[in-house]
């Protein structure tokens, strides 16, 4: 098992690899006094991030949409770990004045708060509007994001150093977003094309987070996971999952599903790891910095994040028209 002792260089990479779990990427380190705030937290990879955290000492704010569902996961966590501290907030992503409601709320209360794990999210849906307007892929997974994390930057800023994590997926590869039809008003909508279009946002989230906030103490990370059988791919059928997985991966590369602890490593390592001390706004994977994709390149080795990802000029157009439209 690889611990958090060592002493890191960027020549060797961070010590972790695909197969590490989030036991393994927080070993050696207490959390006690940091407070963290994850999306998306009563089941798959967000259940999995809150247990990690507050296994290791961490006040856990749990942030979904479900209040019962959320209520039965942290006594799941409480029953195995007794002494966890969690908290609980209520919160539709789909759903902008459910933002701004939780979000005044949790600002009210006040304390510290020192890391965002964006991580609720859906996958290749059918067509549909959020009650906002917005297509469902783009508001949930992006614009809901970016209004929660935007009203609580000011309280991470507060706690500095603090990080703000965003789960993208290597999916952002099957397609950018058009800025100037989001709602596919101009265009045949396509599922994934959707999905790779919400998931190219969570990175140029990250990038332009990291470039705004980074000299107040807070740093932004994007991630991918990795495939993880979660309740994500509900909408897919096996032979859709395995097409999938080749345009993700390029189609020349071995695949791995990775266990849940495995797949939510990476967003844990991203929040928690010495490693990235004072470095942010990168696209990370298998718990290491990724890197990033030349314009004739689809991957190395199965890893990389397309530059039009973590474009500066892309990513400061997309805050610029998602502060427009959460107003």
């Amino acid at each position: 098992m690889t611990t958090n002792n060592l002493a890191y260089d960027d020549r060797r990479g961070s010590g972790f690899d695909a197969t590490s779990s989030t036991d393994d990427v927080l070993s050696g380190l207490d959390l006690s006094g940091r407070r963290y705030l994850v999306t998306g937290s009563s089941g798959g990879l967000g259940l999995e991030t809150v247990r990690a955290l507050a296994s290791h000492g961490a006040t856990v704010v749990m942030a979904a949409r479900d209040r019962a569902k959320n209520e039965t996961a942290a006594d799941g966590i409480r029953s195995a770990h007794p002494n966890a501290r969690l908290e609980l907030l209520d919160v539709d992503l789909g759903s902008l004045e459910s933002v701004r409601s939780a979000a005044r709320g949790f600002v009210a209360a006040g304390g510290p708060l020192h890391g965002v794990v964006a991580n609720a999210g859906i996958m290749a849906t059918p067509f549909a509007l959020s009650v906002d307007g917005f297509e469902s892929q783009f508001a949930v997974d992006h614009l809901g994001h970016f209004l929660l994390v935007r009203e609580l930057l000011p309280m991470l800023a507060a706690s500095a150093p603090a990080r703000v994590v965003c789960v993208s997926s290597a999916g952002h590869r099957m397609g950018d977003i058009d800025l100037d039809d989001l709602n596919f008003v101009h265009r045949s909508y396509e599922p994934f094309l959707a999905y790779g279009a919400a998931k190219s946002a969570n990175v140029l989230h990250a990038v332009e987070l990291d470039r705004r906030w980074k000299d107040r103490g807070v740093r932004g990370i994007a991630i991918h996971p990795g495939g993880i059988h979660t309740e994500l791919g509900r909408y897919m059928t096996p032979e859709v999952i395995k097409a999938l997985m080749s345009r993700m991966e390029g189609g020349g590369s071995s695949f791995s599903w990775k266990s849940i602890p495995q797949g939510a490593a990476t967003q844990v390592w991203a929040l928690t790891s010495p490693f990235l001390e004072g470095r942010g706004g990168m696209y990370c994977e298998d718990c290491d910095v990724s890197p990033v994709l030349a314009d004739d390149v689809t991957t190395v080795d199965g890893r990389g994040v397309a530059a039009r990802a973590v474009d500066s000029a892309k990513a400061q157009a997309l805050w610029a028209l998602s502060e427009r439209l959460v107003g």
